[in-house]
């Protein structure tokens, strides 16, 4: 089976499994060094970089290592507020995801998928994006990923001007986090919901 394609969040070299390392390809050399540059917020410097990195992985047919340097490649393109290319790049990371049945990755890419959409003005796209992930979070049982979600909602619903949707979603992640005792995150997120509410009847 092939491994997945690491989180966006923390994604590592492509070749970190094995204790004997074998030579780095190319390819691999380019992709740590876009990597780098993407972290540091060199975001032109990270395009050259992960280009070259992409060719090189597409020549070795190599899909673990094309679906990282897209998906940094993304990254490189939100530092730069280029969110047309960001979802293009994000949409390739996803296709080969799928591919590869890495469903894991795919909920890491989704919520960077949501981010470049967002930034685009696609707020539809967004949303929709970060219902799937709700929905997901919440059949998992997993509280965390859930305010997460629900916190980029209630961002993207105040960017379209939706201030009672905004307000729902962070009075609903306050409940949350009011059930696991973070009563000062969640008396934070309901002073927010408020100040959205009487934002909108001044």
């Amino acid at each position: 089976m092939n491994p997945p394609i690491q989180k966006t969040d923390s994604i590592g070299p492509v070749d970190e499994t094995t204790d004997a390392q074998p030579q780095k390809s190319q390819a691999q050399i380019d992709y740590e060094e876009g990597r780098g540059y993407v972290e540091r917020g060199e975001a032109v410097l990270a395009a050259v970089s992960l280009h070259n990195a992409l060719r090189g992985f597409e020549e070795e047919n190599n899909k673990e290592g094309m679906a990282n340097a897209f998906n940094q490649l993304g990254h490189a393109c939100l530092l730069r507020e280029e969110f047309d290319k960001a979802v293009i790049h994000y949409k390739k990371t996803w296709e080969i995801c799928e591919e590869l049945g890495d469903d894991i990755s795919l909920l890491s890419v989704a919520k960077q998928l949501a981010e470049a959409h967002r930034g685009a003005g696609e707020y539809r796209q967004a949303l929709d994006l970060c219902l799937d992930l709700l929905d997901s979070y919440q059949r998992n049982n997993d509280p965390k990923n859930s305010v997460e979600v629900l916190e980029q909602m209630a961002e993207i619903y105040v960017d379209s001007g939706e201030k009672q949707r905004a307000s729902d979603a962070y009075k609903t992640a306050a409940s949350i986090h009011a059930n696991f005792k973070h009563s000062n995150i969640a008396k934070s997120l309901r002073e927010k919901a408020a100040e959205l509410l009487q934002g909108s009847e001044d």
